[in-house]
């Protein structure tokens, strides 16, 4: 199987918590190898756990949310072409 940043994305936090076959995370790990935005997506989302699990209230930007899905979607995008 051909392994995407959709498909990271798709499977970022079961990859994080363990829970994906061994075969998804074997291609996981190799896309993670050449792709530094999916690399830094994984950083990212493993700060956010650590961040959420220390039981502190962070407030997001106005607009952080939305910013956030117009660039995700941008970025599939470009990469689709």
């Amino acid at each position: 199987m051909r392994v995407d940043c959709k498909h990271v994305w798709e499977h970022i936090s079961a990859y994080i918590d363990g829970d994906v076959d061994a075969a998804l995370r074997a291609d996981i790990d190799k896309h993670l190898e050449t792709c530094e935005i999916c690399s830094a997506v994984l950083d990212s989302t493993r700060n956010v756990v650590v961040l959420v699990a220390d039981g502190r209230v962070f407030e997001l930007p106005a607009g952080f949310s939305h910013r956030l899905h117009e660039r995700l979607e941008a970025e599939l995008q470009s990469r689709e072409t």
